[in-house]
């Protein structure tokens, strides 16, 4: 039975990649509890066969989104210089952590994210742009007025930290936690911020990845068969970004993602 069911991974890797690449994540929010619910992965065999994954999703992501030059490179690598250590402390973590813990904190975090993905918390560029105007804080168009800022740097890099260590710990690429984090304490423009989230995450999942290559935490054979789907899904996912409406996707998605955090969290109680 499962033979069979691993035969849908590239198909499912594909609606991953393409929902992950449009809302600027990595897409283990998805394969993770995907891994834990139906195919029986432990917590941190999921999170580790995720990042894998999910290298490949930000590669695919990244090189569409540098065609349409949205794509901060230094901010990136900067923010990258943080999660890196931090993926690296987060995996590590989950060779010390009981399963049934990594589990139940994995159902609460994708609760939350269900959350903001349902409310749309992430903003929109209106919104957002708005919420700039009325606090005084300018958006930062260009990244050599963002580099002339540095406390938006030094909280950016400090938050971003945290972003890697969740990274490492969950199996996801770090998006969750990075595009709020450019948003709100950097002033990124939301649609400069997705793709720079992309850009990041390949430095954070690589980094996550080599600790839980160590720990003995990656199945190749599944992550394989759902890069299959993940890579074009991915840029189909970055073509559109900027096409149509994520919103009513965000809506359905993180019902789902509701529904998913719950089984999660009562599979571990």
């Amino acid at each position: 039975m499962t033979r069979m069911i691993e035969i849908l991974l590239p198909i499912l890797g594909f609606l991953i990649g393409a929902v992950s690449s449009m809302i600027g994540v990595g897409g283990g929010v998805f394969i993770v509890p995907l891994l834990v619910l139906f195919y029986e992965f432990s917590p941190a065999q999921a999170a580790g066969t995720s990042l894998t994954t999910i290298i490949f999703t930000s590669l695919a992501s990244t090189v569409n989104y540098a065609r349409q030059k949205r794509i901060y490179f230094k901010i990136g690598l900067v923010l990258a210089m943080a999660t890196v250590p931090g993926a690296c402390l987060g995996a590590y973590l989950t060779s010390i952590m009981e399963a049934r813990l990594l589990g139940s904190i994995f159902g609460v975090f994708l609760f939350f994210v269900a959350l903001r993905m349902i409310f749309n918390l992430s903003f929109s560029r209106s919104k957002q742009s708005h919420m700039k105007k009325s606090t005084g804080n300018p958006l930062m168009y260009s990244e050599s007025s963002l580099f002339g800022s540095r406390r938006e740097i030094l909280v950016g890099v400090t938050l971003s930290f945290f972003g890697g260590v969740s990274s490492g710990l969950l199996g996801i690429g770090g998006g969750s936690l990075l595009v709020p984090i450019m948003v709100l304490a950097m002033n990124m423009p939301i649609h400069i911020v997705v793709a720079t989230s992309m850009f990041t995450m390949i430095f954070t999942s690589i980094a996550g990845v080599t600790q839980h290559f160590s720990l003995n935490n990656i199945s190749f054979e599944y992550a394989l068969l759902l890069v299959l789907g993940t890579v074009f899904g991915a840029q189909l996912g970055a073509y559109t970004s900027k096409k149509i409406s994520s919103s009513n996707l965000r809506k359905i998605f993180g019902t789902v993602l509701i529904i998913i955090s719950i089984r999660m969290i009562l599979k571990y109680v």
